[in-house]
């Protein structure tokens, strides 16, 4: 039980108290004390559970190849791909010459060799993450880019978890580290084509992305060129380059609007030119293209409807532009990039994606199609597709029941061509993977005010042949647009053949039915989204699916929001509740205009401190504000000490608040005391602690037990 010291805050004539913020300061001794005695308490409320950990970690392990190899990209006169090997935590990164400039065929490498044998004749290494992460407990690598020249690479790394990464810059001549050193980066380098500088972004006091650098190889980053600051508190900024390697892009963006700035090489004297003006509520992107001979600008837009439209522009700064996709509503226009000889849109209708391929003549748009696949249920997602001068498509497919796969498409011939299917290995007590021992589902919800919310669930074939309730683990998110796609994951076998099933609830919030399933789960209408999960519930109970006591919900950052406001709204529904990394105290964050995205979050969530009505929707749902002396079900919480999105205090808080008043116990809180955001770093790591959560999963589902 947390100390309970009260502080009192007063808003609008609103007062609240929180006995728990205490836990805020993780400088204080006493703060690391309750989280590790925390993580002392989870340890040992789970410690029957510590045989099935080690069980589906090594299901995990076995079912994947551990020495392996990334199908190969061809990018600037080389092969790149990446390789792992059986017992390193992290990938390789290599390549190899391209041996004939005609032939986009990737070579076949040797899937099999170990760390001392090149898997293709000439490998190069590039970076060992291995060697990079060495002493550290934390590892990840924000970007690596190598120089137009290709003689030079720049690779970004952050060893703590909080998302700052420090660039260096790697000879790849001689294999030495150039002296170049830039601290403080958000993400990795764009080059200049020149290839003897780049770009990056740094953050301000409220780690928001707000400026763009230059830096000049061989000179102190004190000396870097500022090539772009952004005032707005609501808006971000990012820096790249189009695909014809000719224009460098700025993005200044909100959740609502953006504007974009570039810098045409080929004019530099022009400088740095805005492209259109910002204008409330307008959002658009840039590609460069060449279509009939002329160069023309892509622009991605909502000025014609809320589901975008693409359309063509001049080079030079305009808001002329003329429509080449029409707006259609219900067909969601979300990405489209360029190439000499066609142009890929990704798009979405019907809660699916889906990939669109222009082909050019020398006159403009020769031909217009989707690629057409015959699952009910998939994801199409973009491949790399680095060379402007490519024939081809590279992209990625899965399913709920087929493993990741990489696919090139010719666009001439309209030709699939699969290059890799992730292996599904078996071994020991598992047995061999087939996709047709599992079934997948597309079922419709009706939410309390008549809409229909898709859920894409999948099942061993045959397990409810008796029509009787299976346990099924309810996943969902909500926020941002951001679309929960239905896809295959190794770890989750585990589950599925141990007799669960697995669901999606596709509630709104997300993008997954175009941009209006978005503004119906935001700002006013953000309780809509625990409506639908609820709603999604209640339909897996009432067509036999599943039962209270056989059903699971689990749900992340502002997925954890959702998981915390349905646990107060209807507790009934759930044997047990994951929250991973959850923004659980959305009212106290919101209404803190100094912490890292709050004023950034505005257009997401609403200002509670400068609207009274925003102040109390948001108090009507933040799931900290509304624990009541209720049964609720078994909870575990998932935090990171350096977590710089979702700060730790909000499950801490959370937890403490929930073991203090609901008039049930089964409350856990379990934080990483060295990760960020994305939790730990390492795919043993990363898979240990999956292990953890389902064996928690499984055991609030009964079957903490091996699979027949």
């Amino acid at each position: 039980m947390a100390d309970r010291r009260p502080v009192t805050s007063t808003h609008h004539g609103r007062t609240r108290t929180d006995e728990y913020d205490w836990l805020r300061d993780k400088e204080d001794s006493a703060v690391i004390a309750h989280l590790e005695a925390e993580n002392a308490w989870t340890e040992q409320a789970t410690a029957h559970l510590e045989g099935l950990r080690e069980q589906i970690f090594s299901e995990i392990r076995t079912r994947t190849q551990e020495t392996d190899l990334s199908v190969p990209v061809r990018n600037r006169g080389y092969w790149h791909y990446m390789r792992t090997f059986e017992g390193r935590e992290y990938p390789s990164q290599c390549r190899v010459p391209v041996a004939d400039p005609a032939d986009w065929t990737p070579p076949e490498p040797d899937q099999t060799a170990g760390p001392d044998t090149p898997a293709l004749p000439g490998e190069e290494l590039l970076l060992d993450h291995n060697a990079l992460a060495e002493g550290h407990d934390f590892f990840s690598l924000g970007g690596a880019s190598i120089s137009p020249h290709t003689t030079l690479l720049a690779y970004a790394v952050d060893v703590t978890g909080d998302e700052r990464y420090t660039i260096r810059v790697k000879d790849l001549s001689s294999g030495g580290l150039l002296d170049d050193e830039i601290t403080g980066v958000l993400g990795g380098a764009t080059w200049h084509p020149d290839g003897d500088a780049f770009y990056y972004v740094t953050v301000d006091e409220t780690w928001r992305a707000d400026k763009v650098w230059r830096h000049q190889l061989g000179t102190p980053q004190s000396e870097d060129e500022l090539v772009f600051a952004e005032p707005d508190g609501r808006f971000w900024v990012g820096v790249g380059r189009t695909a014809t390697d000719r224009f460098l892009m700025v993005v200044s963006g909100s959740k609502t609007t953006t504007e974009w700035r570039y810098l045409d090489t080929a004019r530099p004297e022009l400088g740095w030119r805005t492209f259109a003006a910002r204008r409330t509520g307008i959002e658009y992107s840039l590609e460069h293209a060449v279509i009939g001979g002329q160069d023309r600008f892509l622009v991605l837009h909502n000025a014609s409807g809320a589901d975008f439209e693409l359309a063509l522009a001049g080079i030079d700064p305009t808001e002329e532009w003329s429509p080449l996709i029409p707006h259609v509503a219900g067909t969601r226009l979300e990405d489209v990039s360029a190439h000499a000889g066609h142009l890929v849109v990704h798009q979405r209708s019907e809660g699916l994606s889906r990939l669109r391929v222009l082909e050019l003549d020398d006159t403009g748009i020769a031909h217009d199609h989707l690629v057409q696949f015959d699952d009910e249920i998939y994801t199409i997602g973009g491949g790399s597709n680095p060379e402007f001068g490519q024939p081809t498509v590279r992209f990625g497919y899965t399913t709920l029941a087929t493993p990741a796969s990489v696919y090139d498409y010719h666009v001439a011939t309209r030709e699939l061509t699969l290059l890799r299917r992730t292996p599904v290995l078996s071994g020991g007590t598992v047995a061999e993977f087939n996709d047709a021992d599992y079934e997948q589902h597309r079922i419709w919800a009706k939410a309390d005010d008549g809409v229909l919310v898709p859920i894409s669930l999948v099942v061993r074939r045959g397990l409810r042949a008796d029509g009787g309730p299976i346990p099924v683990l309810l996943y969902g998110y909500g926020s941002y647009e951001h679309s929960i796609d239905p896809g295959f994951s190794i770890p989750r076998l585990s589950m599925l053949d141990r007799g669960a099933a697995f669901a999606i609830a596709h509630v709104r919030g997300g993008g997954e039915m175009g941009r209006h399933w978005y503004d119906d789960g935001k700002l006013d209408r953000k309780t809509n989204t625990f409506d639908d999960f609820v709603a999604c519930a209640r339909t897996l109970i009432a067509e036999g699916w599943t039962s209270p006591d056989l059903l699971v919900a689990e749900g992340g950052s502002a997925g954890g929001l959702l998981m915390g406001a349905v646990a107060n709204r209807a507790p009934e529904l759930f044997t047990g509740i994951v929250a991973a990394v959850p923004f659980v105290d959305a009212l106290t964050s919101m209404l803190d205009s100094t912490l890292p995205l709050t004023v950034s979050e505005y257009e997401e969530w609403g200002n509670p401190e400068a609207d009274p009505e925003v102040y109390d929707y948001m108090a009507s749902y933040a799931p900290y504000d509304n624990v009541v002396a209720q049964d609720y079900p078994a909870i575990l919480a998932e935090t990171s000490l350096n977590d710089t999105r979702v700060l730790y205090v909000e499950p801490a808080k959370w937890i403490a608040r929930l073991r203090a008043t609901a008039t049930s116990h089964q409350f856990l809180l379990r934080t990483e005391m060295s990760a960020g955001h994305g939790g730990v770093s390492g795919r043993y790591r990363a898979w240990k602690d999956r292990a953890f959560t389902l064996a928690w999963i499984l055991d609030q589902m009964g079957l903490a037990t091996a699979p027949d």
